[in-house]
């Protein structure tokens, strides 16, 4: 065993590795996204107890969009999440991340919206982040009736979706508008740079993400922009970050990404912004969605919805640790 790897991370990827999933890049569009919905659902398993799960469509910025809301118990408006799914900004759905928006919800006592942004390479920079921009703004016209309340509003999201999370913060703040109160954002890819020493480290495939993949995803997001060309909402580690609310961030120590999320820290740091950048060593992209296995990955999330509910205000009383309910 690898000595750097949580023996609970090498026992995963040693079952991962042992079936490898097909080359993504190889594949027709559709059929890549069929076996990526279906490689992922394994893992949203035995749900975290909430008072309601609510399938709807919300406006996008070209159409309605497939959304999901996540409502633990209440006895006053919920403070509100809007969670964007990792994948590459190219696959990815409120399918394949229900599991961690349950977990959210459970845990910080918030309501948690879900949403099937459009996808690269199709839809390309800007699509997701307009859509990201839409439910934010639907959210705050109190589109979710009296179940939330839109005076308190986060965005959260990993990988892919931490990055139109922290865009979508970047954009508002550029164009004057509000700003959410706050974010949780996990292991994202904050720009187009391969030259880290995370990406040297992690990037080879054993961790299961790769720098030649990362590099794949974001060509498919930028659509033909050349790297230097992504815009500060596109690439939010380039953006002046001063004057952002609190933020939380969390990183894998395995990551390809790591680095990314390292200087988005330096950057916050030095832009006076307040912000917990939390490291979790011996853990792989993506460990989030192991929660069953992976013991960080449920002190992690446990983590992030504390820091969700503390900067909403959000009554989280008797929710500290739910998961005996879903593990049992």
């Amino acid at each position: 065993m690898t000595p750097s790897v949580h023996p609970a991370m090498q026992r995963l990827l040693s079952m991962l590795t042992a079936s490898p999933a097909p080359d993504f890049k190889t594949l027709p569009i559709a059929v890549a996204r069929d076996n990526f919905e279906k490689q992922q659902s394994p893992w949203c398993w035995s749900p975290m107890p909430l008072a309601e799960v609510r399938e709807m469509t919300v406006p996008g910025a070209a159409g309605p969009m497939r959304a999901r809301l996540y409502l633990p118990q209440q006895d006053a408006p919920l403070p509100v999440v809007l969670y964007l799914h990792g994948g590459g900004w190219t696959f990815g759905s409120v399918d394949t991340h229900d599991g961690i928006m349950r977990a959210l919800a459970a845990l910080g006592g918030c309501a948690v919206l879900g949403v099937d942004y459009r996808l690269a390479p199709e839809h390309p920079f800007p699509a997701p982040l307009d859509d990201t921009l839409a439910a934010l703004a639907f959210i705050e016209a109190g589109g979710l009736g009296a179940d939330a309340d839109p005076a308190r509003i986060a965005v959260s999201g990993d990988s892919a979706g931490a990055n139109l999370a922290l865009g979508a913060m970047v954009a508002r703040k550029a164009s004057g508008g509000r700003v959410p109160d706050t974010a949780a954002l996990f292991y994202g890819c904050y720009a187009p740079i391969f030259d880290t020493d995370s990406h040297a480290a992690n990037g080879d495939g054993k961790f299961l993400l790769s720098s030649v993949n990362m590099r794949w995803y974001w060509n498919n997001f930028l659509g033909g922009l050349a790297d230097a060309d992504a815009p500060a909402a596109c690439a939010p580690l380039t953006a002046d970050l001063a004057g952002l609310p609190p933020l939380y961030l969390n990183a894998a120590g395995l990551d390809p990404l790591l680095d990314d999320t390292l200087l988005l820290s330096q950057r916050l740091a030095a832009a006076g912004v307040e912000h917990r950048f939390d490291l979790w060593p011996g853990v792989v992209h993506g460990f989030l969605r192991f929660t069953r296995d992976l013991e960080p990955a449920r002190a992690a999330l446990s983590a992030a919805a504390a820091y969700l509910a503390d900067k909403l205000n959000a009554n989280n009383t008797g929710r500290t640790d739910p998961w005996n309910a879903a593990l049992s």
